[in-house]
């Protein structure tokens, strides 16, 4: 896609944004799937099967230091010490970044489940990249491998396969997928901008630091930067590991998908993943009125304000379970037993 002088940025497929909908292979059983999903022969790809990394081989100490040392940074609290301010503001500063993980790199970056202007996109990328999560065009490509074969032996980052450690924070610790997957974010990739804020997305977190350092003082620093980041990191990646291991199945999805309130909650709406899994172009994950689903609540009103539009909605007989003439409602009976291994 190339860029224009348009303001407005479309949206190129229904699920996510690769150039064909993962709706059937989602909702197929698990042997169906797993050949639907199936690598092109011949074509390297980044999950730990084909790249040759295994599971457990980690990157450098070297390579991970920054990563470890973030989280090493959270014992300043012992000299920062602790206040309900400070607590608030590591809250605060958590749900934002947690949101422009939630609403911008996931729904719109890497699923395009509603439009906006290039300039309120860049603004969300922008915000993304304070969570330090990486770029936004990494973390869509990624993702959306992950949805192409999701508890298959390709994977990135499957507990089912490669165990609860690997999927929750492992691979992001493997040199193997430093790299962006251009070919699967065609869609955003003429996008110059964003192309800078994925090669330097370490820049508006560093800068924000800074400020905050200078301007507000240490305590704050490392409640509201260091803390709040490290949180921040393990909120996210719960849903890539606990929720296809804890909670509960609703719709068949050919995998281990699960949906968790607790971790809705943490995530503002990220831990209803088995619908998420089950119909993934929806702005909305929480399906039902109990279902709380704050980053949709969030877009919702931002529709109202004319900063995005034409959210994308799950349609009442996807809801229901049926799509075409099958029901994907898992039964009682399914729900109390395990998932099937996955092909």
């Amino acid at each position: 896609m190339s860029v224009t002088a348009s303001d407005r940025v479309t949206a190129t497929t229904l699920q996510t944004g690769e150039g064909a909908s993962s709706a059937p292979v989602q909702g197929a059983p698990a042997a169906a799937r797993a050949a639907a999903t199936a690598p092109p022969a011949g074509v390297a790809q980044p999950g730990p099967a084909a790249t040759g990394v295994r599971p457990g081989r980690l990157g450098s100490l070297l390579a991970n230091l920054p990563f470890l040392g973030m989280h090493a940074s959270v014992l300043l609290v012992i000299w920062a010490g602790i206040s309900w301010e400070l607590v608030a503001i590591c809250l605060a500063s958590y749900y934002v970044r947690m949101f422009a993980i939630t609403a911008g790199y996931h729904r719109y970056f890497a699923h395009k489940s509603y439009k906006t202007s290039r300039v309120f996109q860049f603004l969300m990328g922008l915000l993304g990249t304070t969570a330090l999560q990486k770029g936004p065009l990494w973390w869509a490509a990624h993702h959306r491998y992950h949805h192409r074969y999701s508890d298959t032996e390709h994977d990135i980052h499957s507990p089912t396969r490669q165990g609860f450690f690997w999927a929750h924070m492992g691979w992001v610790m493997s040199p193997a997928f430093d790299a962006t997957e251009w070919e699967r974010i065609r869609d955003l990739r003429s996008y110059p901008e964003l192309r800078w804020l994925n090669r330097w997305h370490l820049v508006p977190f560093v800068c924000a630091s800074a400020i905050v350092f200078f301007a507000f003082g240490f305590e704050v620093f490392v409640w509201g930067c260091l803390v709040s980041t490290v949180l921040l990191w393990h909120g996210t990646y719960t849903i890539n590991s606990l929720c296809h291991m804890w909670g509960r199945r609703v719709y068949e999805t050919g995998d281990t998908s699960r949906n968790s309130f607790l971790l809705a909650l943490i995530t503002l709406g990220e831990g209803w993943h088995n619908n998420h899994h089950y119909y993934p172009a929806s702005a909305n994950q929480g399906f039902r009125w109990y279902e709380i689903d704050i980053s949709y609540y969030v877009l919702w009103l931002l529709e109202k304000l004319g900063l995005v539009w034409d959210l994308k909605r799950a349609p009442e007989e996807v809801v229901a379970g049926r799509r075409g003439r099958r029901s994907y409602l898992v039964t009682a009976d399914e729900e109390q037993a395990p998932p099937a291994a996955v092909a």
